[in-house]
């Protein structure tokens, strides 16, 4: 790792094709800052990048990367973690991709406590495919494809998060430089799973979930003397629908990360000629 990394180091020459004033462009640039603060480099970090506006991110980071299919990010950025365990690794998405079809996946990596950090850039909304609603919409919020409002209550990730055993849980806001950039360090300095939702507005299709409406209504637990290492306290704040957090909610500071727990420790993308020893015997006992 190297010590004298810019985040500027991070960037690539492809310029984003977001639309003006897309929150994803305050979420990239605090990803990149926290990689370059902890100590990474491009050559160190691989990005995995799923389905969405927030897919395109690995295209405009420089660093190893790969665009997955819709839904399956946190598999291949497992993948990766487990075949090089020395590098660091970074799965971004948005609320549709990781909440939607990619829910099951984030269950088995959260309980897996698998050392990455996932960062869901989460608008509330189905940008890239002009504006339906996606699983964190609120009940009532009005599109062309739901007039009347989805009618179903928004999916709480955090919750789901710390049902499934997640030993990190954070959220922030794009817009808030400073704060965003330190709660993604303290995710990707996290033993295990750091998960951080962020509040990435879409300026196109959301006029409700607007950079306004986050400033305005934000709590910071930063100022409200919450302890992140308390679960019942990081289950209130979870479970709290009546306001809109920022901050560290809760941290396991005991975490134990699944590569270690399992012993693996050596760089497995390396694959030797020829079939492994004793492979034959292993597959005649089947056929």
């Amino acid at each position: 790792m190297s010590s004298d990394v810019r985040f500027t180091d991070f960037k690539s020459d492809k310029q984003p094709t977001w639309c003006p004033g897309c929150g994803d462009f305050g979420t990239m640039n605090g990803m990149m800052k926290a990689l370059a603060e902890t100590g990474n480099d491009p050559d160190n970090t691989f990005v995995v990048a799923g389905i969405g506006c927030s897919g395109k991110i690995g295209t405009y980071m420089h660093s190893y990367a790969l665009h997955g299919v819709h839904g399956r990010a946190l598999p291949v950025g497992t993948g990766v973690k487990m075949a090089r365990p020395d590098i660091e690794v970074m799965v971004a998405g948005g609320d549709g991709d990781g909440y939607s079809i990619g829910a099951g996946h984030f269950v088995h990596a959260v309980r897996r406590n698998v050392d990455m950090t996932y960062v869901v850039m989460d608008n509330r909304i189905y940008g890239l495919t002009k504006g339906q609603a996606s699983p964190t919409s609120r009940e009532d919020f009005e599109t062309s494809t739901t007039p009347e409002g989805p009618k179903q209550p928004p999916v709480n990730p955090h919750a789901l998060a710390l049902a499934s055993g997640a030993t990190f849980i954070a959220q922030s806001f794009s817009s808030d430089a400073l704060r965003h950039q330190e709660i993604i360090q303290q995710a990707v300095e996290h033993d295990g799973f750091g998960f951080v939702n962020v509040y990435s507005p879409c300026v196109t299709f959301n006029d409700v979930d607007t950079y306004d409406y986050f400033r305005d209504s934000l709590v910071d637990l930063a100022e409200a003397d919450h302890d992140p290492t308390d679960y019942d306290a990081a289950k209130d704040v979870i479970l709290d629908s009546d306001k809109e957090y920022q901050g560290v909610i809760y941290r396991d500071d005991e975490s134990v990360p699944y590569h270690e727990q399992h012993g693996v420790d050596e760089n497995m993308s390396d694959i030797p000629d020829g079939a492994p020893e004793n492979a034959t015997d292993l597959v005649r006992e089947f056929y």
